[in-house]
């Protein structure tokens, strides 16, 4: 999968150019077409489940940096591209900063853990496996208890089209009051909850926090970064003064040009080239 960018190179002024088209060192400047590399696509489901977990355990580590963390709560799920009715998450009390490879732990839609000897958590159980269950477009799902998301959370209101980067969530979010603060334990409560989510990025959980979804983790976990920044922008802004929406026309057309999943995926991507960098071990 690939987008195609196009690239148009304004003459600087001054610059005379040769028949017509501006040069550096000789080398003529004429629009280009930029092709910006989608998510891989792979022979075997296998080589794929290397690709998923690695992915998932480099996002639980950019979690971890940045600050996501908060006791055993939060987690990241992603598809086992084989078994779709199972998913990949993190082990039950295991730092985001720590986590490799090898620690992930797969779970299907009844809670038990079939590969990996750690437990799963039970709220990211009930939670995410609804998710999954009601969403086949949903490939991985985010939660944290972030700062800012679960402050924005208690107010019980949407994100603003307040800049530029909100406007991703335009229009493509919900805020979901049911179970708003509660411990979600119960199956049904899972499912109540998967069922005012249907569709959209992300939902903002009253009194709780912040979940994402795409069609990868990448997309996913760029999602919830950007996300949780802007409700941190929101709420300064709020604290601030009146803050002025940006017009529906605006929002709606950044939305479309910045919204989109291969968006999604390719913003996340100075994040992996960072975490693989710094953090080699994640592959163990």
């Amino acid at each position: 999968m690939a987008v195609a960018v196009e690239s148009f190179i304004t003459q600087p002024s001054g610059q005379t150019p040769q028949d017509g088209v501006p040069t550096i060192d000789g080398v003529p400047l004429t629009a280009k077409q930029v092709s910006l590399t989608g998510p891989p696509t792979f022979d075997t489901v296998e080589e794929e489940r290397t690709h998923r977990k690695q992915k998932l355990a480099g996002a639980l580590r950019i979690f971890g940096r940045f600050g996501f963390g908060e006791g055993v709560a939060g987690h990241i799920t992603v598809r086992d591209p084989e078994f779709p009715d199972h998913f990949w998450v993190n082990p039950f009390g295991l730092s985001f900063r720590h986590m490799r490879v090898s620690d992930l732990i797969l779970v299907n839609h009844h809670g038990d853990v079939v590969y990996g000897d750690q437990p799963v958590n039970r709220a990211a159980f009930v939670i995410h496996s609804a998710i999954h269950q009601a969403r086949p477009d949903v490939v991985a799902a985010a939660h944290s208890h972030s700062p800012y998301g679960k402050s924005f959370s208690s107010l019980g209101i949407p994100l603003a089209p307040l800049t530029q980067d909100a406007c991703m969530f335009y229009e493509d979010h919900t805020v979901i009051a049911d179970q708003g603060g509660a411990v979600v334990f119960e199956i049904e409560a899972g499912k109540q909850l998967a069922a005012a989510f249907p569709s959209g990025k992300a939902a903002i959980h009253q009194n709780h926090g912040l979940f994402t979804v795409g069609e990868t983790v990448d997309e996913a976990v760029y999602w919830f970064v950007s996300m949780e920044r802007s409700c941190q922008a929101q709420l300064m802004a709020m604290a601030a003064g009146e803050p002025k929406l940006i017009p529906d026309e605006y929002a709606s057309y950044t939305a479309r040009q910045t919204g989109f999943p291969l968006a999604g995926w390719f913003s996340f991507q100075p994040l992996w080239q960072e975490i693989c960098r710094t953090d080699p071990e994640l592959f163990d």
